[in-house]
């Protein structure tokens, strides 16, 4: 890992006609998502937080499901400007695969940190997760992106996994079980060609839910459509329309997304753990719709002469949007610290704290919200340190 300076001005860039400088509202929002991430990640209990907080069951959505796919969806977006930033810096396309790959890598092998911590035992390591579903998506969006900058080569790509996974779950018969709709439900919990293909490759002792798991192999398939959906948008933020325009055209994809997912939705449900097709365009339209807001408020706002100092608002959030790996990757050891330290037999640190809000908050949804409001400010702590000494962890 290196660390960068403080710098966010952009170059410019052969690969696709660009606006100098860096919007800041990219950051803002990744600052928003990752905070909202460790946020929801870290519920005092699971049991009783409320509803919003929590991932749906199964079919359906809540607030919480759309902070995985904006995240991925923000990776694509910023694999458009480091991208193009370097190539301005003189760097080959040859030594930016190899930073690829290897940053890929290590992302891909922190996941592995970040799942086994702090334990690391061999015949419980998970091998899927989030850091490593990033890494995949990252690997292939930025090579796609070195091959050829163009956006319809991205679109048909983006477009074929969505369909392909449509299909395969849809209509390949799952061992064992039947044709889906036909001897079994469309999108069994287990009976499902995603959890069938999990199961193939490891046992239940390295999968997050032991019969399935969120991440598993075949639903990245459309989850590389999520990023690419950040890529595509990340080649039309660096075009040189006005700003306002960018902004407007982001809306209407945003507004087109959520109005395809949801009618996808009927016959393809939407479904985060299975990263459904639906879900993809669906949450990838609340993306873009959160994005265009963000582009509104952060930086045409701060274009504006009454806007002096306006930044300083969001600078909490850049906090986090400026090292959110390293913001993710602590939140993830400290409630990891937590759980595996026990001070008094059947009950864990984290379990302790939450029991000592929720004896003075009698509402036990709310002392939930209190603990995951805490957790968020103690991860904030150190991660602002790096930020107010100009600290960047890039990977």
């Amino acid at each position: 890992m290196t660390t960068t300076s403080p710098s966010l001005s952009g170059a410019q860039s052969s690969l696709t006609a660009v606006r100098p400088g860096r919007l800041l509202s990219l950051d803002v929002l990744r600052g928003l998502t990752i905070a909202f991430m460790i946020l929801v990640n870290n519920n005092g209990s699971e049991a009783h937080a409320y509803w919003p907080l929590k991932h749906a069951a199964w079919n359906g959505f809540t607030p919480t499901d759309l902070v995985f796919p904006t995240f991925l969806f923000l990776v694509g977006i910023s694999t458009v400007y480091s991208t193009a930033a370097r190539l301005a810096q003189g760097a080959t396309r040859r030594s930016l695969f190899l930073h690829v790959l290897r940053r890929a890598v290590i992302l891909y092998l922190l996941g592995l940190v970040v799942n086994s911590f702090p334990f690391f035992h061999l015949h419980t390591m998970r091998f899927y997760g989030v850091l490593p579903r990033i890494a995949i998506c990252y690997l292939i969006v930025a090579s796609l992106y070195l091959i050829n900058p163009g956006w319809r080569s991205k679109a048909a790509v983006a477009i074929a996994a969505l369909v392909s996974y449509w299909i395969l779950m849809r209509f390949v018969p799952v061992p064992g079980f039947g044709i889906p709709t036909q001897d079994i439900p469309l999108l069994d919990r287990d009976a499902n060609l995603t959890a069938w293909l999990d199961r193939q490759i490891f046992s239940a002792s390295h999968l997050y839910e032991h019969t399935r798991d969120p991440e598993g192999l075949l639903s990245t398939i459309p989850a590389l459509a999520t990023a690419i959906l950040g890529l595509l948008t990340g080649i039309w933020l660096r075009t040189l329309q006005p700003l306002r325009t960018r902004a407007a055209g982001i809306a209407i994809a945003g507004i087109s997304g959520v109005l395809l997912g949801g009618l996808w939705n009927l016959s393809f449900p939407i479904n985060k753990k299975l990263w459904t097709s639906s879900y993809v365009l669906f949450a990838g339209g609340l993306s873009l719709l959160i994005l265009a807001l963000c582009l509104v408020i952060v930086d045409l706002r701060e274009k504006s002469p009454a806007a002096s100092g306006h930044s300083r608002f969001f600078s909490p959030f850049l906090v986090f949007g400026t090292n959110a790996i390293a913001a993710y990757v602590f939140s993830e050891l400290l409630q990891s610290t937590l759980s595996s330290i026990h001070p008094h037999p059947g009950i864990n640190l984290q379990q302790m704290l939450y029991r000592s809000i929720a004896d003075v908050i009698p509402n036990p949804a709310f002392a939930s919200l209190l603990y995951s409001i805490g957790f968020v400010a103690v991860c904030w702590i150190p991660i602002s340190v790096l930020y107010r000494r100009g600290i960047f962890i890039k990977i």
